[in-house]
């Protein structure tokens, strides 16, 4: 797990599901237009809370094969972002020393 978000917006578009998550600077650095991120479960802690927020659109299969068609608004979520995108930054850091 990257970090941990909270579901803020739930939607019907169409026969898709969107959804805005709220999530903390650590993840969103990783997030790029049209990317990918992967939420999850979470029991909340307390203490926590997100930065900023990103959409995710859920297609019909999506939905139907994972538990993110349990969650509601004000649920939280793990997130876990883009394998790639952490990589890159390994990358680019080592050749900056």
């Amino acid at each position: 797990m990257d970090g941990l978000g909270k579901i803020i917006r739930w939607e019907r578009a169409g026969k898709d599901h969107v959804l805005d998550i709220a999530a903390p600077a650590e993840v969103m650095r990783y997030l790029v237009f049209k990317g990918s991120v992967a939420g999850g479960r979470h029991q909340p802690h307390g203490g926590e809370r997100a930065e900023e927020k990103f959409p995710h659109l859920d297609h019909p299969h999506t939905f139907d094969v994972t538990v993110l068609r349990e969650r509601k608004v004000g649920d939280a979520v793990n997130l876990e972002a883009d394998l790639l995108g952490k990589y890159v930054e390994k990358f680019l850091a080592a050749r900056r020393k």
